[in-house]
Order: structure tokens, then sequence, then C-alpha cells
């Protein structure tokens, strides 16, 4: 197949974009060296080959071991089977996997509507965001998780809503912040899905308890409870609320009440915005807007934790297509979402300087959830509870509708129909001997598809004292 110059040029153009990532990628951003995944893998490991408990474990030199409840720990079992360097490699190939799904969810028809030219810089400006790139290089589940649970709003949205909330109960049972996504259910009206949420995270819990009994009780007892196990609240790449309120109290320990306080306006903001998303009927603002929150409210967000805010980002950029102002700010807040610019207080987060820039994604976080512009009217985006005039079959143009010759008034379809973009009984004009023709609103609507070493991890180096 022939390329044409324009082919070409576009060609160029993502071969010199992708070769600037993989050398950004290579030399600018602190290399993690799989670390998170080397601690799943010594956790499975010890369990199944030495007899040990998945949260004895510690990565060797460091005091660093497995924290997530203990169903996660029955989900990574086939790593028993692996060696680290297989280990590594499927663990590749799920976050790709995951990617891709989030992609088709966030921007499918947008994407398809480019062609490979759209996808591939897409995946490219996709790879730089410094949550993104520490999700793969940690061999984290972060976007496995988004893409679950990003899942259930696609059922939800596309009306196979028999199956929604597996998706948020597993990802709940496998990390406890994205339950929050529960509570979202049950502001939406929708006490089925949420209800088999809370039965999938409630049954994966018994499976684990039933498999490893003792860990299940040492972790819903005792480890659940200590943040120290975890990684300090202080460090740099905690961009939560409580990383805030640690960085301003060190060497103290952070105010408790000031952390309530903080996180129950968070909260307030939170339910507001996300009932204005779902009236409107608004369900990727509503779910972004609920994945900002998460952060915010966790007590340990670690940078790639972040990747929640992809959802908020790719409204961002949507809206920007057609508010030239607004992709002037989503294309600000992209490149600092690349620019590792956090870590530049990795040393000493003092002073006004160090209170602005160490806690950079906070602040954009917290941007977000007060202003990301959510319950409006876009193009293809899913609603959030199916209507029946979304489904009602359209007239066939053979057989229009038989109007009383007594009617004296074109019929008109209502303006929330139109609206809605649904199919309603044609039109009779009067003044054209009371022919029937469908037109542009009495048609069916189309679809709506849906290295340092020494900072080898965002919460294995110790910060010097």
């Amino acid at each position: 197949m022939r390329l044409t110059g324009t082919d070409r040029g576009r060609l160029l153009f993502v071969l010199a974009l992708a070769t600037a990532v993989a050398v950004f990628t290579a030399t600018v951003p602190l290399l993690r060296d799989w670390f998170d995944l080397r601690v799943y893998h010594g956790a499975v490991d010890a369990w199944i080959h030495h007899g040990g408990s998945v949260y004895d474990y510690r990565v060797p030199g460091t005091e660093y071991g497995f924290t997530y409840p203990p169903f996660a720990a029955v989900i990574m079992l086939p790593m028993a089977l692996f060696g680290l360097h297989a280990a590594i490699a499927v663990g590749l190939l799920l976050n790709l996997a995951a990617t891709a799904f989030v992609l088709h969810v966030l921007a499918g028809e947008r994407l398809r509507r480019h062609g490979w030219f759209g996808l591939a810089v897409t995946v490219c400006l996709l790879a730089l965001l410094e949550p993104v790139r520490d999700t793969f290089s940690f061999g984290q589940v972060n976007l496995v998780l988004l893409a679950l649970v990003l899942g259930d709003a696609w059922l939800l949205s596309t009306g196979r809503a028999r199956w929604a909330g597996v998706g948020i109960g597993l990802a709940a049972a496998i990390k406890l912040t994205p339950a929050i996504f529960i509570v979202l259910l049950l502001l939406a009206r929708r006490p089925r899905a949420a209800g088999t949420a809370v039965g999938v995270a409630a049954t994966a819990t018994a499976l684990a308890a039933w498999v490893m009994p003792d860990a299940s009780r040492f972790y819903w007892t005792e480890a659940v409870w200590d943040t120290t196990r975890i990684g300090r609240l202080d460090y740099v790449s905690n961009q939560s609320l409580q990383g805030v309120l640690a960085r301003l109290a060190d060497p103290a320990e952070p105010s408790r009440a000031a952390w309530a306080l903080a996180a129950l306006a968070v909260l307030g903001v939170w339910v507001w915005r996300a009932r204005r998303a779902l009236a409107a009927d608004d369900v990727l603002g509503a779910f972004a807007l609920t994945g900002l929150a998460a952060c915010l409210l966790s007590p340990i967000t670690w940078v790639h934790h972040l990747v929640w805010l992809l959802p908020s980002l790719a409204i961002l950029f949507g809206e920007g297509l057609r508010r030239r102002r607004l992709l002037w700010i989503a294309g600000g807040l992209y490149v600092l979402l690349c620019s590792s610019v956090v870590w530049l207080w990795f040393d000493d987060a003092s002073g006004i300087d160090g209170f602005v820039g160490s806690n950079t994604y906070v602040w954009i976080t917290l941007g977000l959830l007060l202003g990301l512009p959510v319950g409006q009217a876009r193009v293809n985006r899913p609603p959030w509870r199916r209507r029946t005039s979304d489904t009602a079959p359209a007239p066939s143009p053979a057989a229009p509708a038989r109007v009383p010759a007594s009617a004296s008034q074109p019929t008109e379809p209502s303006s929330a129909a139109m609206a809605a973009g649904t199919a309603v009984g044609p039109a009779v004009d009067t003044r054209r001997g009371g022919r029937s023709e469908p037109t542009g609103s009495t048609r069916p609507a189309a679809p709506k598809p849906q290295s340092s070493s020494e900072r080898a991890s965002s919460y294995t180096a110790k910060p010097p004292a």
C-alpha cells in the first residue's frame, strides 16, 4: 500500500514522537525497577514455597512488604508458578490490556474518528504521564483496578446492568480505595449494582479468609490500621490530603482533627458535584469526580495511584476541543503531571515553595474536583440511566403515522425528546398536503458507543532525617 504525502508526514511525526518519549522515559524519570511486582512475587513465593505469611515477607534490603488485603494475594497465586522475569512479562501484558480498555471507555469514539494517527499520538502522550509511567515501572495494579471500575460504568451505560457492580466489588477486595465507588452507586440510585459490589467484595474476602485464615486475621485486626507498613505519610510521593498535613507538621504528627475537617469538606464537594453529574446522566463525570475524591481522601496516595485522574483529563481534553480556554488548562495540567515536579522537594519540603511545589499534584486533584466540567451535554457521552425512549423503535418511512384529519397543527417532537436525540413519530406538515416523511429529528438516533537507585521507589527510599 502506497502512503500519501500526508500519511508519510504523519508516520514520520509519530516515529519522532515515539523516539522522544522513549528517550524521555529512559533518562528523565526515576526508574522503579519493578519494585512493587517484586513485592507481590516475593510474598506469594514465601507463602507457597516456604510456608511463610505474605505479611511477614520483606524485600531484601528494605522494610517493605505486602500491604494489600488477603484476596489480592489469592488472585496473585499464579505468580508462584513463574520466575520473576516471567511475572514481569505477564504484569506488562495485563497493564497493556487494562490501558487499552481504559482508552476504549474514555475516548474510543474520538480515537476511531482519527484512526491510527490519533491512537498512536494518544498512546505516546499517555506514556509520558508520570502516574502511568510509574504504574508500569513499579509493576503496579492501578490500571487494572481502574479498568475494573470503568467496566462497571460501561455495563451500566450500555444496558448490561445485570453484571454491574462486579468490577467495583473485585477492585475493592483487591485494594480498599475503590470501595468509594459503591457509595457512588448508591448516590446514583443503583441499589442492585451496589448490592452486587458489596456481595462480590464480601465473597472474595471470605474466600481469602478460608484460604489463608491466619493472614486474614492479622490483616483485618492489625495491618489495615497501620499506615506505617505502607510508608511515611510525609514522603513527597504521598499526594493526598494526609500527605499535605504530614509535610506541614513534620517532624511532628499531623493533626487528625485538621484531616477530618478537610476530609469532610472534600466529601461534601464530591457528593454535591457527583449528584449534579448523575442528574444530568453524566456517568463519566460522576466516575471521574469519585476517582478524584478517592485520591484526596486516602491516607496515602502515591504518585502512581493518580491514574484515577485519567477520566478527568479525558473530560477536560474533550471539552477543550470545543472551548479553547479549557484546552490550554488541560495542556498545562498534562505537562505538570508529566514533569515529576514534586520530586524537586524530595529532600526538603519546608517553606512556602515547598508547601506549593511538593503538593503540586494535590492542588491539581483539588482543582479538578472543584472545576471539572461535568453534568453538561457532551457529544457521544454514554448515559448513566437508559431511558425508555433511548431504545424505542424508529418509525418506518414506508408506513408513516396517521394523523386525524381534524388536526389543525403540525405534530412536533417535544424539546426534551429532541435534546435526547430520541426517535419520535414523524411530524406532519399541513402546508404540504399532510405529507409525512422522516426528517433529521424523526430518524432513529445513532448508537451511542461508548535512576537513581536512591529513589527506586516512591515509598521505598527513605528521605534523609
